[in-house]
């Protein structure tokens, strides 16, 4: 599980992991929505392809996460979906990210538990702040959390290409 600040780059490095390697790969990632320099909201995207609104500033919704109202049902359908289908005959689930919006869905949490019993391996972003669930995660026995900083980006991706390639 990678952690730290936002904008530290932890997506980054879930994207860079996937274009080093070859392993069979599902699950998802999160993207922001720009409009010129500011930041709109999330986009969900899958590693298959699919992608949807996870969370906008005009939406809605009244899960509220900040100024970002959380399209919960659109989580749901295809993060939550690419989340339990992953665990099908991948060698790899990418789980970006574990954190406030997304731990809004009770689903998300019950599929996220599925994927950590499963026997196949995880990378995920996870929050750095409490929350209970996350917490949870981060002490299961065979978790390891990798902070990244601005500064350790190359460290950081050695160190997961390196653990990928051992059985």
């Amino acid at each position: 599980m990678l952690t730290g600040r936002p904008g530290t780059g932890k997506t980054i490095l879930v994207k860079e992991v996937l274009d080093s390697t070859s392993i069979k790969c599902g699950g998802f990632y999160t993207e922001e929505i720009r409009t010129g320099s500011s930041r709109q909201g999330f986009r969900i995207v899958t590693l298959d392809g699919q992608s949807a609104i996870l969370a906008h500033v005009d939406s809605p919704s009244p899960h509220r996460v900040g100024k970002y109202g959380v399209y919960i049902n659109n989580f749901n359908r295809v993060g939550v979906t690419a989340l339990r289908q992953a665990t099908q005959g991948n060698s790899l689930i990418v789980i970006d990210e574990i954190g406030k919006m997304e731990l809004l869905s009770e689903e998300f949490q019950q599929a996220v538990t599925q994927a950590m019993s499963s026997n196949i391996k995880i990378l995920g972003t996870i929050m750095s702040g409490y929350h209970p669930f996350a917490v949870k995660i981060k002490n299961l026995p065979g978790v390891k959390t990798l902070q990244v900083t601005e500064n350790n980006h190359r460290q950081v991706l050695a160190e997961i290409l390196i653990w990928l390639e051992t059985q």
